[in-house]
């Protein structure tokens, strides 16, 4: 493309940039103008709760004890990872967790359970690393 080519490039950008800034200037002047208008009727202004952080999903592979429970799941069901330790009441290590994968069993592995890969957020993915360690997993279809 030529000159005129460019042209049209810096002009479309300069074009969506100044959408861009009247949007965000609308917006604050809407949020500002909701606050003022409580203020101004005597209401406290209600304070917004800030979003959630964002939270990051991560693939967690944890091996379950029961083999036999594990060919029951499918890609998308909903489990409870449940941590069954000798010295204590059996505790839910992760809550409505989506499985992501269900591998081929290995052949030849005794009783070793069963893989499953579960999408959880990364801070429960490290719980179940070290429930998996310590104690024998299990799981409940929500």
């Amino acid at each position: 493309m030529g000159r005129g080519g460019d042209r049209l490039r810096r002009v479309l950008r300069r074009r969506r940039r100044a959408a861009a800034a009247g949007l965000a200037v609308a917006a604050a002047a809407l949020a500002a103008g909701g606050t003022e208008a409580q203020a101004s009727r005597g209401a406290a202004p209600e304070r917004v709760k800030a979003p959630p952080a964002a939270v990051r999903m991560v693939s967690a592979p944890v091996r379950i004890a029961d083999a036999a429970t594990v060919r029951l799941l499918r890609p998308g069901d909903r489990v409870d990872v449940v941590a069954a330790e000798r010295a204590g009441p059996p505790r839910v290590v992760a809550a409505g967790a989506r499985v992501a994968e269900v591998p081929d069993p290995d052949q030849g592995v005794g009783d070793g359970g069963a893989l499953v890969v579960l999408s959880v957020p990364r801070g429960t993915a490290r719980d179940l690393v070290g429930a998996g360690s310590v104690a024998r997993l299990a799981v409940t279809l929500c």
